[in-house]
């Protein structure tokens, strides 16, 4: 296990400054089972406008199998539990960078998030107890780079933080669901297709995905020192999530070698200077370089294709639970012949889902996409919870 940096220890500091944690202690540090209990801590009245507010310190594995400690936020309807308890609906959060206290869960000096604080505010009122990872080194602990868009510690990050809400709380059902918005989409879909190996004890009902980040990998052999400049914000924004990509490709798949195979000096310098920094800081990082300034070959080789399928791939098989994708024509971030793609591969795959399609931008919801989220998590509640 790595020390805790210096990072997350100002991280913490101002949040104890600041008043917001009473922490109680959970399973044993030595105890590092995933989904056990490190702490939970009470989070100041009204957090995120929303009552019973805590956070839950707990532990999951990387990729390689390492235990490591991670954070999230569980939120639990005002009233009496229904009979089987309260049920659980997970919620993954979009891109937010790489390093400690960018994923946002648990941070109680963040006060503008009320796109996503609607989201978990309407969940909660239909009865659902909330549960919100930071996602793997975005939370309360620095354990290196946040290996972005790497679906299987996405996966198991929400899966684990869900066992934790469980133990933190006797009052939380064996039924729970997922909701994910553009990154958090990807780490849902990951979730719900792992989740009947993973935790088959837990009532998996079913998996909502908001513009979710799929099919990248069909991308990347394109990508090489070739691909020109996008000027402006738009090109600081892509190199962005290339740039988180390696970043978290680089820490998984040392194999690779990124450094001497793939970067170039000046790529080897936006990677490292991106590596602990949220992501507004690394676009500022990026200032213009472009992805071709970056990238010293082309990533169409049979070694390196095969490292990233296996760190970023959507699975288009083996869902046991209905999906519900909401996507939009005209978002540009996670472009729309990208979710044309997921959608005909879960069709030709026999998956069980319903896409509901609108012209807005990037994750966002329009009426009718709302109205399906209503049926969706109606169909959930319809059937009793499990105990």
């Amino acid at each position: 296990m790595r020390v805790l940096g210096w990072r997350t220890r100002i991280f913490t500091a101002s949040m104890v400054t600041a008043g917001a944690f009473l922490i109680i202690p959970g399973a044993p540090a030595q105890a590092e089972t995933p989904g056990a209990v490190i702490a939970t801590t009470a989070a100041p009245d009204g957090f995120r406008g929303m009552p019973n507010g805590s956070i839950i310190d707990y532990w999951t594995t990387r990729s390689n199998g390492e235990a490591v400690k991670a954070s999230g936020a569980l939120f639990v309807p005002n009233g009496t539990a229904p009979a089987g308890g309260w049920p659980i609906m997970a919620y993954d959060h979009g891109t937010s960078g790489l390093g400690p206290g960018c994923g946002g869960q648990t941070d109680t000096t963040q006060v503008n998030r009320p796109a996503e604080d609607r989201v978990l505010q309407y969940f909660l009122g239909k009865g659902f107890a909330v549960v919100a990872p930071d996602y793997l080194g975005l939370g309360r602990f620095d354990t290196g780079p946040h290996p972005y868009l790497e679906i299987r510690t996405e996966a198991t990050a929400t899966i684990d933080m869900v066992r934790a809400a469980r133990a933190a709380d006797p009052e939380l059902s064996r039924t729970w669901a997922l909701t994910g918005v553009s990154q958090g989409g990807h780490a849902a879909l990951g979730a719900a297709n792992l989740q009947h190996t993973d935790a088959p004890d837990l009532d998996f009902r079913g998996t909502i995905a908001v513009d979710p980040a799929s099919d990248i990998e069909k991308v990347s052999p394109f990508v090489g020192p070739y691909v020109p400049a996008i000027p402006g914000e738009a090109g600081d924004g892509v190199g962005g999530f290339v740039v988180s990509m390696l970043a978290g490709l680089r820490a998984t798949h040392p194999e690779l070698d990124l450094n001497a195979n793939y970067l170039t000096p000046r790529g080897r310098e936006v990677v490292d200077q991106a590596s602990s920094l949220c992501f507004k800081g690394i676009t500022k990082v990026i200032d213009g370089t472009s992805i071709g300034d970056m990238i010293s070959r082309p990533l169409n080789d049979a070694r390196f294709m095969a490292a990233f399928n296996d760190y970023i791939t959507v699975p288009t098989s083996g869902y046991d639970a209905p999906i519900l994708l909401l996507l939009n024509t005209n978002d540009i971030t996670v472009p729309s012949p990208l979710h044309a793609a997921l959608a005909a591969q879960f069709a030709a795959d026999g998956v069980d889902f319903q896409a509901v399609v609108g012209t807005g931008t990037h994750t966002q919801l329009n009426p009718r996409m709302w109205d399906a989220i209503g049926a969706f998590s109606d169909r959930i509640l319809a059937t009793p919870t499990k105990s």
